[in-house]
């Protein structure tokens, strides 16, 4: 087996992209109104907090984007707005031919949306050429597929090669301030993602893109109680600074530990694979069908027995759980002889500690 995992920054990367941000944040924030909680209500002059609005420039400018939206929801609320908007009911949709994230095959069977499958990862798919006549594409940064190895930014040039028109929505869940550029950023129309997963508050989502795009949505959140906070969008905005150096930390832990499981420094582990299942984790391949053994053991030890927000403020001990269920809809063996490790705030000898006694534990 293969994996082909997102390409994610290095720390230095990271710094310079929270620096970008810190930037972003001087160009829009008086310093003294940045150090306030922000407003609360529909507000005459825009119709949302003053905060908020000020807090979606800076994030358009961060992203590179025309504008930007916080919306209720989290990504699966940020996806579902953009689709409600760009698309009739029954209509055709565009999709990689595999597994659809859950939450995003809901929205799709709910809105009767009818898929027109091609294969991401193969640029000469003769499908492909069914395409172009489609009005809306769904892309999603993250795999879906274990073997997935697609280049986003091909992609959408190979999407609006065949059509312009095509609006595309890239979803960006567990991606955004990982990988060097989104969606929006590689040409895509609109990008989506959960800032849940950026160790923001609970049910905040975002979207930037194109402003067309951005004030369909407004249009269709603009009751009182639809709107994002002030405090909400200032407190998801100073969590975000901290995001990137975070999350590369966390990506060198993982590498340096498929490195020395690799090099085997763990006996009974048959193989150790980096891959984006959603979020970038390390995919351990046992000798023996231990798997859910293993996970109840590393419970014991300390690690956390499944996601909060995939990646959110509430997670800081390493995450030991299943494979994906996308993943285990491609291969249901996984279930017995596989597992996920997401090292979340933890060092690598940390998690090789625990996997170790886990193993131990449940050989036993």
């Amino acid at each position: 087996m293969k994996t082909y995992p997102i390409y994610t920054m290095s720390i230095d990367e990271a710094k310079e992209m929270q620096f970008r941000l810190v930037d972003c944040i001087h160009q829009v924030f008086p310093g003294g109104e940045f150090l306030q909680m922000g407003d609360l209500g529909v507000t005459r002059a825009m119709g949302a907090p003053t905060t908020t609005r000020k807090v979606e420039m800076v994030l358009a400018k961060f992203f590179d984007t025309e504008a930007a939206i916080l919306v209720r929801g989290s990504g699966t609320g940020a996806i579902r707005n953009v689709m409600n908007i760009s698309n009739q009911p029954m209509g055709a949709i565009v999709l990689h031919d595999a597994p659809i994230y859950p939450t995003t095959k809901v929205i799709v069977e709910s809105m009767g949306l009818q898929p027109v499958w091609v294969n991401f990862n193969d640029m000469d798919d003769p499908r492909w050429k069914e395409c172009a006549n489609v009005p809306f594409a769904l892309v999603q940064h993250s795999r879906q597929g274990i073997e997935d190895s697609y280049d986003l930014g091909e992609v959408i040039t190979k999407i609006k090669d065949l059509s312009q028109s095509t609006q595309i929505l890239v979803d960006d869940n567990y991606t955004a301030m990982k990988a060097p550029k989104i969606g929006a950023q590689l040409g895509a129309d609109a990008s989506a993602f959960s800032l849940f997963k950026l160790l923001g508050p609970e049910g905040v989502g975002c979207i930037v893109g194109t402003a067309s795009i951005i004030e369909k949505v407004r249009k269709i959140n603009y009751s009182g109680g639809s709107q994002v906070q002030g405090y909400e969008a200032m407190e998801a905005l100073r969590a975000m600074v901290y995001t990137p150096v975070s999350l590369a930390i966390q990506a060198e832990q993982g590498t340096q530990i498929v490195e020395r499981l690799v090099n085997q420094e763990i006996t009974g582990v048959k193989n150790a694979f980096l891959a984006n299942a959603q979020s970038r984790v390390v995919l351990v391949e046992f000798d023996e069908p231990i798997a859910k053994g293993v996970l109840v053991e590393a419970e014991k030890l300390g690690a956390a027995p499944y996601p909060v927000g995939a990646e959110s403020k509430y997670e800081i001990a390493a995450m030991f759980y299943r494979v994906s269920g996308t993943f285990l809809a491609a291969n249901p063996d996984f279930e017995s002889t596989m597992i996920r490790i997401n090292p979340m705030r933890a060092g690598a000898d940390t998690v090789l500690r625990v996997l170790k006694e886990a193993m131990e534990a449940a050989k036993n």
